[in-house]
């Protein structure tokens, strides 16, 4: 059963200019009814003023879901992006994620009940993700190999996820030895179950947090769904200046304890932004 209605959420934090490229990939879907939901972590006037005229002039359907700025507090916005959604599939992006133009449709397709998806993304040095403009990636030559290596694009295996070919992504997706994880950039699920685990665990900083809300959500009896070579994002290039050991270290405890303890709803989330 594929969902009726899809909310597209996606992170920032002060970088209209990555936003702005991300924004462009969803004005060329294939797929068209769906929300997006800009779950936004403090970032200033600049973006602000983006987001307005880029909903004024796009004819997309966006809302900027904001709260000021405290430190790095991504599960409490994502959170509150999950409360304003108004559709009953999610799915989780960053502002530096261009989908590709089958990304939201890919979503929509592989979408099952009692299921979640984990999707891909290829990684693009800074040098091509300043060059990107409007043009290029409207064009869909953003994930076209050719242009990418005539602008510089270093060979590697990894590259063989902007193939386009259903043939091979499916029989990358099965071999894969990379778990099928919930990965921040590029996954979905159902609201009900994003509800169902009380959402993000807003205990949790920068380093495994979305690998957390997979593991409960594993831990209620959903299985992933393995699609990095099919539901595809190029990924802009940009520092982690927010990345800490410390972080880090009390992150993994939490993912161990849930584990452990096979939690499925987190103390720290949804539910409590209600009270």
């Amino acid at each position: 059963m594929h969902p009726e209605s899809i909310s597209v959420i996606i992170s920032t934090y002060n970088n209209p200019e990555w936003l702005k490229k991300t924004l462009w990939g969803y004005q060329n879907q294939t797929f068209h009814n769906f929300e997006i939901l800009i779950a936004d972590d403090g970032s200033g006037k600049e973006t602000a003023d983006m987001i307005e005229r880029f909903s004024r002039e796009s004819g997309l359907n966006i809302k900027h879901i904001w709260h000021p700025d405290n430190g790095f507090q991504k599960c409490e916005i994502l959170n509150k992006a999950i409360l304003a959604s108004q559709s009953e599939y999610l799915i989780f992006t960053d502002h530096d994620c261009i989908p590709r133009k089958d990304f939201v449709e890919g979503h929509h397709q592989h979408a099952r009940k009692g299921h979640f998806l984990s999707g891909g993304y290829f990684k693009l040095p800074m040098d091509i993700s300043k060059l990107i403009e409007e043009q290029d990636i409207s064009s869909g030559q953003v994930f076209d190999l050719n242009w990418l290596h005539k602008h510089g694009l270093k060979r590697s295996f990894k590259e063989t996820k902007l193939w386009n070919s259903k043939a091979y992504a499916s029989f990358m997706n099965t071999i894969t030895p990379a778990n099928a994880s919930w990965n921040g950039c590029n996954s979905s699920c159902w609201r009900s179950d994003a509800l169902l685990a009380n959402g993000f665990n807003a205990e949790m900083r920068y380093g495994g947090l979305d690998r957390e809300f997979g593991e409960r959500l594993v831990n209620a009896g959903l299985k992933p769904i393995q699609l990095r070579y099919t539901l595809i994002a190029v990924h802009l290039d940009h520092d982690r200046p927010y990345k800490t050991k410390a972080q880090l270290s009390a992150n993994m405890a939490i993912r161990k304890n849930v584990k452990r303890n096979r939690i499925v709803k987190t103390p720290n989330g949804i539910e409590q932004l209600k009270g």
